[in-house]
């Protein structure tokens, strides 16, 4: 009987692992397949056409360059590569601006044979208008057949998700801004993390320890959301007062809050690792003549070092994935940032502010899915890092 409850225990916690190890393969395979499917988006939006007059030598426009001519920022052709002519920009609705509705027809029969007409009448033209509405001979160039490639996305500088007639997905200033926010708040987190995992750890006494231990695990339970309301309630106004910014929401506030709610995690796994030494080890180090100061970061450390790193690990994965809290006070700039004090957006903060709103299997609905991809890309390549060099001290 009881070698068949073994069994049983063996082949439930057997099924459980697969269980478990397939679901997470399945969510990546799930997170790259709709990841993938950005660079099969058209540069213009799904559904609509970009087109020039015939006579015109521009073939093809970035998606950068489209938002800067129907925003007027580029009003001339040669600017572009072309002539020395005058952009004209069209939209659908300015049709009834060139004809009268009666000439549209009853039922809009005739808007395609319309608009090509215009295309081949005005030669600084650059229209955009419904893909329906396309004639059969149209007489200008169409320019929207493009696809968004690895290097827009990827080495794109701009983040304009919702920008017509082109969106723009530019990786660039969200991953910035998400590295600055998590290296910063680890540069604030990692020394007083070690330290007073070293105190709770060696120096303080029983009573002290007892006390402190459970605060610091409960501060780890306290909902990101809750902190995220106390950096903008507290922390953002003392940072714009005491620094004399004109905002508060900046990546230095975001490290501040993730520096804050690392912490927990740093101190209490750094603790644990450090408490594991074991004692015959620190009562030679002190016969030995060691200082208590020298025994804790010549033999202490050093034998808890997996365990350290591991803190930092957890530490780091805090601060990279967290959103709402980095959402609250970081301004939600989706710029490149040139300091710490100056606001910024960061990957996970997009994915939970837009993933709502992106039409499902659009072109934004797939970018952000491929910044989830890039989060899991990063997270992965900082724990494989951090395990290497792990393994190569322990080996030393």
């Amino acid at each position: 009987m009881r070698k068949f409850i073994e069994k049983l225990v063996e082949g439930g916690l057997l099924i459980s692992g697969s269980i478990s190890s397939l679901a997470i393969l399945l969510i990546i395979v799930f997170l790259f397949k709709e990841a993938g499917g950005l660079f099969n988006s058209p540069v213009v939006e799904e559904g609509y056409v970009l087109a020039l007059n015939k006579d015109n030598p521009v073939k093809h426009l970035s998606p950068e360059k489209i938002m800067d001519v129907f925003d007027a920022e580029i009003t001339n052709w040669k600017e572009l590569g072309g002539k020395d002519e005058d952009i004209l920009v069209f939209r659908f609705s300015d049709l009834t601006n060139y004809y009268p509705e009666e000439e549209l027809g009853d039922e809009f029969q005739y808007v395609p044979d319309k608009i090509s007409e215009l295309v081949n009448k005005e030669p600084g033209i650059i229209a955009f208008f419904p893909q329906q509405y396309l004639a059969k001979d149209f007489q200008g160039t169409v320019i929207s057949g493009d696809k968004i490639t690895p290097a827009d996305f990827f080495a794109g500088t701009e983040w304009y998700p919702t920008s017509t007639p082109a969106p723009i997905f530019g990786l660039i200033p969200l991953l910035l801004g998400t590295l600055l926010v998590s290296i910063g708040a680890i540069i604030i987190a990692l020394p007083f993390g070690l330290a007073v995992a070293i105190y709770l750890a060696e120096i303080a006494n029983t009573k002290t320890r007892s006390f402190l231990k459970p605060v610091i695990e409960l501060l780890a339970g306290i909902p990101s959301v809750v902190y995220g309301f106390f950096g903008l309630v507290v922390i953002v106004p003392l940072i714009q007062k005491t620094l004399d910014l004109p905002v508060g929401e900046t990546a230095f506030a975001g490290s501040v809050v993730l520096a804050i709610m690392a912490l927990p995690t740093i101190i209490t796994v750094a603790e644990d690792a450090m408490r594991t030494t074991p004692r015959a080890m620190k009562e030679a180090s002190l016969a030995l003549g060691a200082t208590q100061w020298q025994t804790i970061y010549k033999v202490i450390i050093p034998y808890s070092i997996s365990g350290i790193t591991s803190a930092v690990v957890l530490g780091i994965g805090r601060a990279i994935g967290e959103t709402m809290a980095v959402l609250m006070v970081t301004g939600n700039a989706a710029i490149i940032p040139t300091s710490f004090f100056e606001p910024v957006r960061t990957i996970p903060a997009t994915i939970a502010a837009e993933l709502g709103e992106a039409p499902a299997g659009g072109a934004h609905y797939e970018a952000l899915f491929l910044l989830g991809a890039v989060l899991f890309i990063i997270t992965l390549v900082l724990s494989v890092t951090v395990e290497y060099i792990s393994s190569k001290r322990k080996v030393k």
